[in-house]
């Protein structure tokens, strides 16, 4: 008998730009940048638009002073929000490449940053993360829209690199970015 259920790949390195209609608050116009992915474990990854406004010397004194002191943080998600993770990511535009270390150490961050001209460092406070099957699930229910990497969409903040992923990816729903997210204002 022949096994009819389609092989899923991997997510990992992916984009996940909220369904206009995804209201859940953690999510809500969420970017999320997908860094392990797979059938059997479930997904991770972190919000990329959602900036605490702050930086890691402000955070925590013992990188104040450093290269790290000036790195972003973000809010990478719901789950572990009290965890520190770190990220650094660059692109080979020659080749169109994506080079992303993902929880990295702070020693490993600092050393890229003093030897890597065109790295870019984020921190995020927790992350988003699905159970087996969870992801695929919500993604076929249109909770999610699937998108590759562009550095248009890694350099943009907030709102605009919401809108950008769901204009480019589903231009039909065009319309649904400019609705305030608060209903009151509009």
């Amino acid at each position: 008998m022949r096994d009819t259920e389609p092989q899923f790949t991997s997510l990992s390195g992916s984009l996940l730009a909220a369904h206009p209609t995804l209201l859940d608050p953690n999510f809500a116009r969420a970017v999320v940048l997908l860094t392990a992915h797979s059938e059997s474990d479930g997904a991770l990854g972190v919000i990329l638009n959602r900036p605490v406004e702050r930086t890691l010397g402000q955070l925590k004194s013992e990188f104040d002073g450093s290269p790290m002191g000036r790195v972003p943080v973000y809010l990478g998600g719901p789950v572990a929000p009290a965890e520190l993770l770190l990220a650094a990511w660059s692109w080979d535009m020659e080749g169109g490449a994506f080079r992303l270390h993902f929880g990295i150490s702070a020693e490993a961050l600092t050393e890229m940053l003093e030897s890597e001209g065109d790295i870019v460092a984020r921190a995020f406070l927790g992350y988003a993360g699905w159970g087996e099957g969870q992801l695929e699930g919500e993604i076929g229910a249109n909770s999610w829209i699937l998108a590759p990497i562009h550095p248009d969409v890694l350099e943009a903040e907030g709102g605009e690199a919401w809108g950008g992923v769901v204009r480019a990816q589903r231009p039909d729903l065009s319309a649904l970015v400019d609705v305030p997210g608060d209903p009151s204002l509009n």
